[in-house]
């Protein structure tokens, strides 16, 4: 099946270029949806650690220590690994190294590598994200927002978007 755009020229027949604006108007409120949805959730983790107290780390820098876990990672593979979507990762690997957060350890083989892993207090700030995904996990499936089924769409949705993305900056240009 072929999906037409109004782009695709003065040859497609009225139904098509309905059809192609719709589709259009979809995928841009999905974009938009997709980049609310991010804040969102960096404003419920702001949330979250302002309630129990804890207000050296920002919800970046939370949700970095959140995805890196229990893996010893270098700062490069931080993007690659998809854990960090900013630009400033080096700002904030510094900050979480200061504030206890991380250790940072020289690579023997190459010194200009640096591998980073999480501390204790890293660990339980950890812990506050995840325990706040499982709250919300819980609360989705409880109040019949979503179900098993719903969240596996909704990802292999995206991982499908994902994919079409990652195809095009590696083979348009």
């Amino acid at each position: 099946m072929s999906i037409h755009t109004d782009l695709d020229g003065p040859d497609m027949d009225g139904v098509s270029a309905a059809r192609g604006a719709g589709f259009m108007t979809s995928y841009l409120e999905t974009l938009t949806l997709v980049e609310r949805l991010h804040r969102l959730l960096l404003d419920v983790i702001k949330d979250e650690f302002e309630r129990v107290g804890v207000l050296e780390i920002n919800a970046v820098q939370a949700l970095l220590l959140f995805n890196i876990g229990d893996n010893e990672v270098t700062a490069g593979e931080l993007k690659t690994r998809g854990y960090y979507q900013g630009s400033n990762v080096s700002y904030n690997l510094k900050k979480l190294v200061e504030m206890g957060c991380m250790h940072h350890e020289r690579s023997e083989i190459d010194r200009r590598s640096v591998r980073v892993r999480l501390t204790q207090k890293g660990r339980d700030v950890r812990a506050v994200v995840e325990k706040l995904f499982a709250t919300h996990a819980k609360g989705l499936v409880d109040r019949g927002v979503l179900d098993h089924e719903g969240i596996e769409d909704i990802s292999e949705s995206l991982r499908r978007v994902e994919r079409y993305w990652t195809e095009q900056i590696r083979y348009i240009y």
